[in-house]
Parts: C-alpha cells; structure tokens; sequence
C-alpha cells in the first residue's frame, strides 16, 4: 500500500517539481537536490583520504597549511559545471548546503578532516552580498557543518577590499587581484585553533592563500586547513 507520505509528496510533486540540479529528471522520495544516479556518477577525487595529494601541493612555498582537498573534479560543459552554475548564480543554497553535508560525511573518514574548531567560508564583499543575496561558500560550510559538528564562522574573516570578478583573469592577474584583500576583526579568536576555510571551486588558488595569509599573519598560531567542493 502506497504511504500517505507518499501520495502526498507525489501530489506536491504535480505542482511544484523537485528536479534533480544536474540532470532536471524528477527527483524521488530521499533524493535531495541530485538524483542518485547523477550524484553517483559526479567524478570525486577521494584526495581527502591521501596525504600530501595535489591539492595540498598547490599551497606548498606559497602559505603554511594543515591539509587541503576537493571533493570533485570541474570539467566545463560537465553535469557538475550545470551544479556550481546553479549554485552560485541561480540562488542554489540548497544545492550548496546538501553538497556540503555529503562531503562532510566522508570528510568524516580522514583522520586530517577531523576535530576542527572553526569552518570558514571565503567571503564576500559586502557590495557582492548585498547584489547576489548569499555566499555560495557559507552554505557549503553550513551543509559541512551539519554533519562535522562544527561552527561555521562569518564574521571574522573579512573582505576588506572589492576586487574584481576573477572569472577572466590569468594566473599572475589573480594572484595580483588578491593581495591583501581579506582582514580579520578579533585578533584572538582564531588563536591556536584549527580552523577549516572553504570555498566553491579551487583555480589557481590565490583567494585561499589570501584567506590564510589574511588569518596567519594576525594569528601565527592558527593550524589551517582548506575545502573546496570542486577543483579546476
């Protein structure tokens, strides 16, 4: 016998359809967001489980870290070019929030992934904020957050500086565009803890390194670590 639940959810569904983000088929009862086929067929890297990975190594010589990785690999005209397009232009802070909690559930598995004190999220100028109406980082934290048990952290960090859109910059133009762009307000806060920042999609890397350099050079005692939910 069909659910109540069932019949009711499909009812709904009539009216208001829940899509999957990727591939726009319906989504079932459990599906969040992603139908399961898609998310099971997104390319992880799994490089939270391995040591000093390729991730890691684009910060070395440039910031101190703890750890560093990203779930997914980014492939333009890719299902998950469609994910981060929706998340970060089409008002996607579900689709942030749930991809969240299903990276921090394997995070979970690394011992490097573990007892933080902080998550991070790299954040927006309040120019862009207040234009866009969320940061597509903070619900990736609050998505970790759910299922790490950790506090995400908004208002320390800080972006002191509005620097241009880095989408068509070269390499040397966004390292150039991120220096000294980010600020911290209380000097103490971050001290001798270990803090998780996070961002969307990890390029050259220039925004995070100024995050940690932003943190580290206020408090040299902070143990960072960097996510990103997809890497270029």
């Amino acid at each position: 016998m069909v659910k109540a639940k069932e019949l009711f959810h499909h009812f709904i569904g009539l009216f208001y359809p829940n899509m999957c983000c990727a591939c726009g088929e319906n989504l079932t009862i459990g599906e969040e967001v992603i139908c399961l086929k898609c998310l099971y067929h997104l390319p992880r890297t799994n490089l939270h489980l391995e040591r000093e990975n390729k991730i890691e190594k684009r910060f070395w010589g440039k910031v101190t870290i703890e750890c560093a990785t990203s779930f997914y690999y980014f492939e333009k005209g890719s299902d998950f070019q469609k994910i981060l397009h929706k998340l970060k232009y089409k008002d996607g802070k579900e689709i942030g929030f749930t991809m969240g909690k299903y990276a921090g559930s394997e995070l979970l598995d690394s011992p490097d992934f573990q007892q933080f004190d902080f998550i991070v999220p790299v954040p927006l100028h309040p120019k862009k904020m207040a234009k866009r109406g969320y940061n597509q980082a903070e619900w990736i934290a609050h998505g970790l957050s759910e299922v790490m048990n950790v506090p995400v952290e908004t208002t320390n960090l800080f972006r002191a500086i509005e620097n241009p859109t880095q989408t068509k910059k070269s390499v040397y133009e966004r390292w150039e565009n991120t220096k000294g762009i980010f600020d911290i307000h209380n000097l103490e806060l971050f001290e001798n803890k270990r803090v998780l920042i996070v961002d969307d999609v990890l390029t050259t890397g220039a925004t995070l390194i100024a995050c940690a350099e932003a943190i580290l050079d206020k408090c040299p005692t902070a143990k960072i670590s960097v996510f990103t939910l997809a890497v270029a």
